[in-house]
């Protein structure tokens, strides 16, 4: 079998190559296709949505997808068989476990210009990953400007973990984020991350908390909290989500709600109530960190994502179950399989080890997101995302390499179907790395892969 990652769902595979000439077909200049590429494209097959076939043969080479997303999976398929402007004999028939993959940016920790974001898009868009969920505020970092709240970017977005200052993005920044990830297939999801993890936002504007507070360099968590019996805080609220909802097409927005520490229990279930139903009268569906699932008043639909242990703590996987209860549905990220920022073994150049770590290629490989949670198969998943927080990453650079290779496992579990040998899929891997090498994406290079060189 002629490697492919993610491993698609039928491979048959023949003998020979065949050379590649020019595009053809009336989509041929769509979807960036490479120069010498002789592919005839089609829509109106009968794949599943975000699915294609690539029907490689001696007489043509077409591919053929019921939509344009299915065509630009097609292409990343292609990118990889493609060896001096030939393809090896092959028909690939493939579509998407879930319809939710998904990768976390941190750029609240440490800020991450629009290039270095845009950037992170390609790499995940090559995975076949359609969903970059940007963590944009913190106690660390408020990085979205907000009209008529000047000082969260003038006070909140100052810092970063360590000093060094911080940065933000205007709202035609933000704008133009959307759009690069929209013409590659991928949604971005915005996280303005509240009641907790608000320090940024209180050192601005201290009526929404319990008073001044000085602007926030560290990495501890858990020490804020907006003020839960204020209206001002809900005002506030209103004029972010609003904002926000306003230039973000995509249909989620993340509220956040972890590590709320600082709250009291009685006061998180009033805020969750409160401001899961302003942002729900903005027509977005909302998904929130697991801690959510306490409240049993969220709004239809809202989606959680768990954050726990591939095996679950008792409370986490209650509130999990809480999404399912109340008609939503549940996004796949453990922190000990699935948090790029997890250090590798034998490195501790950057990551921490809080979540069971170091991670390795293996463990980011050797789960399955349906056996988790006892009632959160398959049906009861929107899909699977790989978080990369930055507390000790400040360029893209480090960042892929946390995130490479480690991503293109969580990827495989979203996309693939379930089982697979780890195996197989390091040798997959090792070629794949050549494609990384190409295209100057950043990766460790780790022991467990016979990597091509």
């Amino acid at each position: 079998m002629t490697g492919i990652i993610p491993r698609p769902v039928s491979q048959v595979d023949g003998e020979g190559t065949v050379a590649l000439t020019t595009a053809s077909g009336p989509l041929s200049g769509l979807l960036g296709l490479p120069s010498g590429d002789g592919v005839v494209l089609s829509l109106g097959g009968g794949q599943r949505p975000g699915g294609y076939t690539l029907a490689v043969s001696a007489e043509a080479v077409t591919l053929e997808a019921a939509d344009e997303a299915g065509l630009f999976h097609g292409i990343q398929t292609i990118k990889q068989l493609t060896r001096d402007h030939a393809l090896p004999v092959t028909r690939i028939d493939d579509y998407p476990r879930f319809d939710y993959r998904g990768a976390m940016l941190d750029v609240a920790r440490h800020f991450l210009p629009v290039e270095s974001v845009t950037k992170y898009i390609d790499d995940i868009a090559l995975l076949k990953l359609n969903h970059l969920h940007l963590h944009l505020t913190d106690d660390q970092g408020w990085r979205l400007a907000i009209d008529g709240w000047p000082k969260l970017t003038e006070i909140g977005a100052s810092t970063q973990v360590g000093g060094g200052g911080g940065g933000f993005y205007t709202q035609a920044d933000y704008a133009e984020i959307v759009a690069y990830a929209a013409e590659r297939f991928v949604t971005i999801v915005p996280e303005i991350d509240m009641p907790g993890h608000t320090n940024a936002a209180i050192s601005a504007y201290p009526e929404l908390g319990a008073g001044p507070v000085e602007p926030y360099e560290g990495i501890e968590v858990g020490f804020s909290s907006l003020a839960i019996r204020s209206e001002a805080t809900y005002a506030f609220i209103d004029d972010v989500v609003r904002q926000l909802a306003a230039i973000t097409p995509g249909p989620y927005l993340h509220l956040g709600g972890d590590e709320s520490l600082a709250t009291t229990d009685d006061d998180f279930l009033y805020f969750i109530e409160r401001a899961t139903g302003i942002a729900a009268r903005y027509g977005k569906t909302i998904v929130g960190w697991h801690e959510i699932g306490r409240s049993t008043a969220l709004p239809a639909g809202t989606v959680g994502q768990y954050w726990n242990f591939t095996t679950p703590e008792e409370s986490h996987g209650e509130h999990t179950l809480s999404f399912v209860a109340q008609g939503g549905s549940v996004i796949m990220s453990p922190a000990d399989v699935a948090y790029l920022d997890m250090q590798y073994p034998h490195t501790g150049e950057f990551g921490l080890v809080w979540a069971q770590g170091p991670t390795s290629v293996r463990d980011a490989y050797e789960w399955d997101p349906a056996e988790v949670i006892d009632g959160v198969g398959d049906e009861q998943l929107l899909g699977v995302e790989a978080p990369l927080w930055t507390e000790t990453l400040s360029t893209i650079e480090e960042v892929e390499f946390m995130a490479f290779p480690r991503i293109v496992a969580i990827a495989e579990k979203a996309w693939s179907p379930a089982g697979g040998s780890y195996e197989d899929f390091t040798a997959r891997l090792a070629v794949f790395g050549q494609l990384l090498d190409a295209l100057e994406v950043n990766y460790y290079r780790t022991a467990e892969v016979s990597w091509i060189r």
